[in-house]
């Protein structure tokens, strides 16, 4: 089967298969994903290609960003290899699945961010340089050697921290290769959540709770917060067990017509 050459490699993934998750798959007998050192970043110029202002993408626009500075977000993360290993990715970069590579759907290309496994405390760092993932609830698609070095090849997916790494920053190519702890201030094995929902009126946040409660949806719950000098209720359910259960769970809102879900690790 033909696909289009300039669609970002993880747009034609989802041709191939749901996801590479959990599929069975062996490198070569020699190959060492510990020796492999982290992305190191340095000065470079953005990509005259995968930088649109916006794009779409199965009927959804994705908006580029226009700076990577200050980019943290939290989330879950998958990985991509075999299928696509050579190919050409949306930087016009050709991929290798044994590089420290990643693919996000709005940060400009090339960046670089460092990837923290929620579950296990470890921490790499990886060139992103390819767009994707557009499987529902994941925020970066790794290469397989990233997904190795963060122990998640066997899951297929992990609650990761995404942050934005500056140029001349750690590690350097002379520098120990293993993955590193995570930051002091992250936590390990957080819960998960899933946002439907920030109401200014209690009222709608109720009728929300309601109509997901009517639905079979739960536990709910409601938290008032303060957001630009104004009370804000947010709708979330959880907390969640696992991934699959937010996949689960966001099929289940879909076809209650609840589109657009957050996931939310605190």
């Amino acid at each position: 089967m033909a696909f289009d050459r300039s669609l970002p490699a993880s747009v034609v993934l989802l041709f191939l298969a749901a996801s590479i998750s959990g599929c069975s798959f062996a490198p070569p007998a020699q190959f060492d994903a510990s020796s492999v050192p982290n992305a190191v970043p340095q000065p470079v110029e953005r990509s005259k290609y995968g930088n649109p202002d916006s794009y779409v993408v199965f009927g959804t626009r994705y908006e580029v960003l226009d700076s990577s500075f200050g980019y943290d977000e939290r989330g879950i993360a998958s990985w991509y290899g075999p299928g696509f290993d050579g190919k050409r990715t949306s930087s016009g970069e050709i991929y290798d699945m044994y590089k420290m590579t990643a693919a996000h759907k709005t940060l400009p290309l090339p960046t670089y961010a460092r990837v923290t496994n929620l579950a296990n405390g470890k921490s790499v760092v990886v060139k992103i340089n390819d767009r994707g993932p557009f499987h529902d609830n994941r925020i970066i698609d790794l290469s397989y050697t990233a997904a190795a070095k963060l122990g998640m090849l066997k899951k297929g997916t992990a609650l990761v921290d995404v942050k934005t790494v500056s140029i001349g920053a750690p590690p350097s190519p002379d520098q120990v290769v293993e993955s590193e702890p995570a930051p002091a201030s992250l936590p390990v094995n957080p819960q998960i959540y899933v946002q439907v929902g920030a109401y200014a009126e209690h009222q709608n946040a109720q009728r929300m709770e309601a109509r997901l409660k009517l639905g079979a949806v739960g536990p709910v719950l409601i938290q008032p917060v303060a957001s630009n000098g104004q009370q804000v209720y947010r709708v979330r359910i959880g907390p969640l067990p696992d991934v699959d259960a937010v996949d689960r769970l966001t099929e289940r809102l879909a076809q209650l017509g609840i589109d657009n879900p957050q996931v939310i690790i605190p």
